[in-house]
């Protein structure tokens, strides 16, 4: 009986053929196969009565005509086909379109004929691959049409609004569904930047021979303030004090005596419990900050760690780990580590998003153990794996315990009663953090006892700031995606990417700024389609299609009621809004082609470029390279950052092609 496997890459089917025998024969797809059309359209609207009805016209991927072909004589040949595409519904999507393929202009008649069957598994080991292909099932519709539902919905709004925005902004220029609502988040945190203004504050501080404390109260009233201030990307706590001008912080210190009494000792225990195991999202967060790694390559690792069957799925916002997993681990910790370091119970992790499916996994590692599963491993596959493997093991160990001690010190003098604080916190078991490596802040502080009386040697008053809202870094950018249910787990990497590719933003010592096109682009959109760019509006289109991937909605009536209102705003729009300008900056120098304009620098298809601000009368052009403080490692001469056409910067010597220097990293 011939038998056939089909997979979407190369390295997952090397995987399985390790656990499975050679009466199988095992192919890839390559990824998709079959799509919309990039040329046109695609997707053919008929209206019936008062609704709509999509039909999405695919084609085959040229590009994968040899793939496809080879895959369609593979399907008559075999007598049984299992689709094993990832446990999604990207990978469900796939399966479908090979079914698709197959029985079309085929000899094939049906997909029943050839019995078609699917199987799915979310870690590729061998006991995983013989329970799938025990148990074989069909492709999911309510997953197939819920990818086809957000496959249609962005390419009616980026096929609709796109040519909108060549006419109403500039040619070139396009818009999607959730990229343009990263956008936003990016492009309103920079306009709360701009307006925000900084303020002065100060603190008034006491020294004593083994600590310093600081002033908290005066007559029972408190001296700083929390508060919190809503954002339209979250919310941003701000200080607030009673001492804005040195003057009367100075005339507190002149009020205060050298003699403190001790009015409160408080020493407690406090545990620290480990983070549960990654998600996507976390995992994306947690390389952006130990690794510096963009979410599009940390998402490229996993998937290849997945495919040599290391790590579990890895598209997953579930934090359940399965029993046999967690009593592996907790194995491994009381033989690795001893008694001390296992906890008496197995640790649960509540997930937090309510459509998590609790049958798929947090990401974790297939076996656990360091040693031999990264002999293989390139690099960054190897630190990958391993930060998962630790984060993994963590979850199940003891929490870390610290002592902390706080000291509140009283200051009574004729005229007022000033209460100073001083805490510190030291590791008394370091539980977790031996698997999984946190730092916490340790200040000794001295044995003190209430009542005791202290003399302060030295009074100061030091000023400060209240900062800005912080622009986003990669990690913070997907936290807010996923804190307001903007994409899912497999969109966040793709979305960041999307937006940089396009020019909206660019990143610049790993915070992302919009650029003047992402700026001008925004206010039009939120303008004139503030629910296409809204949270709330966006967050429910992405809570619409997890409910047709659960079967809870069919997917026509909600493109028709998305299609209804949007399409008549749009006829709307083109008709009456105006064609906006995007901002130029200056130089201050003049055009040395035609001596009267002035040189401007202008944003492109490809990034930044010198211009003459008198374009089109004069076409002068030159390219833009941001000036730094490096110099060239190799000749001396200054580094300037370059863009290339994909909007990634990279640094070279400003006296290239002569002197050949580059690097994607600083010159130190």
């Amino acid at each position: 009986m011939s038998k056939l496997i089909i997979v979407e890459s190369p390295t997952k089917a090397r995987t399985i053929s390790r656990f499975v025998s050679k009466s199988f024969q095992i192919l890839a797809t390559m990824g998709h196969i079959r799509d919309l059309p990039k040329s046109k359209f695609g997707v053919e609207i008929k209206k019936r009565n008062a609704h709509f009805e999509f039909l999405p016209q695919y084609i085959a991927d040229r590009r994968k005509s040899k793939v496809i072909k080879l895959i369609k004589q593979a399907i008559e040949k075999a007598n049984q086909v299992y689709l094993a595409t990832d446990p999604d519904r990207e990978g469900e999507a796939i399966a479908w379109h090979v079914i698709a393929i197959a029985t079309t202009k085929s000899k094939i008649k049906n997909q029943k004929s050839k019995n078609f069957k699917r199987i799915s598994f979310h870690e590729i080991t061998k006991k995983a691959i013989e329970k799938a292909l025990q148990n074989p099932g069909e492709v999911n519709m309510d997953l197939v049409n819920a990818q086809q539902t957000r496959r249609v919905l962005d390419r009616l709004v980026g096929y609709s609004l796109s040519p909108l925005l060549w006419k109403k902004i500039r040619r070139g220029l396009s818009a999607g569904r959730v990229q343009s609502v990263a956008v936003r988040l990016i492009a309103e945190r920079e306009r709360e930047i701009e307006k925000f203004e900084k303020q002065k504050y100060y603190r008034i501080w006491a020294g004593f021979d083994d600590l310093i404390a600081q002033l908290v109260k005066i007559d029972n009233k408190t001296v700083e303030q929390k508060q919190t201030e809503k954002l339209f990307a979250g919310r941003h706590t701000i200080t607030k004090t009673i001492f804005t001008n040195q003057k009367s912080a100075k005339e507190v210190v002149i009020n205060l005596n050298d003699k403190f009494k001790i009015e409160n000792v408080q020493i407690k225990e406090v545990s620290r419990w480990p983070m549960p195991p990654f998600i996507t999202s976390t995992l994306q967060q947690t390389a952006a900050r130990r690794f510096g790694w963009s979410g599009k390559q940390t998402m490229r690792v996993a998937q290849t760690l997945f495919e040599k069957g290391k790590i579990t799925y890895h598209r997953t916002d579930s934090t359940a780990l399965a029993g046999n997993a967690i009593e592996a681990i907790r194995k491994f910790i009381n033989k690795q580590y001893g008694a001390k370091y296992l906890p008496s119970k197995a640790i649960f992790y509540k997930t937090k998003s309510k459509l998590a499916q609790e049958a798929h996994e947090a990401i974790r590692p297939t076996k656990f153990s360091l040693e031999p599963e990264t002999r293989n491993l390139e690099p960054k596959e190897k630190r990958l794996y391993e930060l998962i493997w630790r984060r993994t093991v963590a979850c199940q160990t003891a929490p870390a315990k610290l002592a902390q001690t706080k000291i509140e010190l009283e200051n009574q003098t004729t005229k007022n009663k000033y209460l100073f604080a001083t805490s510190g916190s030291q590791i008394i078991f370091d539980g977790f953090t031996k698997i999984y490596p946190i730092k916490f802040t340790e200040a000794v502080i001295p044995t003190l006892k209430k009542g005791q009386t202290l003399a302060s040697r030295v009074f100061g008053v030091t000023q400060h700031e209240t900062q800005a809202p912080p622009r986003y870094n990669e990690a913070a950018l997907i936290a807010a995606l996923e804190k307001n249910g903007i994409g899912r787990p497999s969109t966040y990497a793709p979305i960041i990417s999307i937006i940089q590719r396009r020019l909206y933003i660019e990143k610049k010592e790993g915070r992302f700024y919009p650029t003047a096109v992402g700026l001008t682009t925004n206010d039009f959109l939120v303008k004139y389609f503030s629910d296409i760019v809204n949270l709330p509006f966006t967050a429910g289109m992405e809570n619409s299609l997890d409910k047709i991937a659960q079967g809870q909605k069919k997917w026509q009536p909600m493109l028709s009621d998305f299609w209804g209102p949007f399409s008549k705003e749009l006829e709307k729009v083109t008709e009456k809004a105006k064609r906006v300008k995007i901002p130029v900056e200056k130089t201050g120098k003049k055009c040395p082609k035609c001596k009267k304009g002035e040189l401007v620098i202008r944003n492109g298809r490809f990034g930044k470029f010198i211009s003459c601000s008198r374009f089109p009368d004069c076409d002068y052009k030159a390219p833009y390279h941001e000036k730094t403080d490096f110099k060239c490692p190799q000749c001396g001469a200054t580094v300037v950052i370059k863009t290339t056409r994909k909007g990634a910067r990279f640094y070279s010597c400003s006296k290239w092609p002569k002197c050949p220097w580059s690097s994607w990293r600083k010159p130190k």
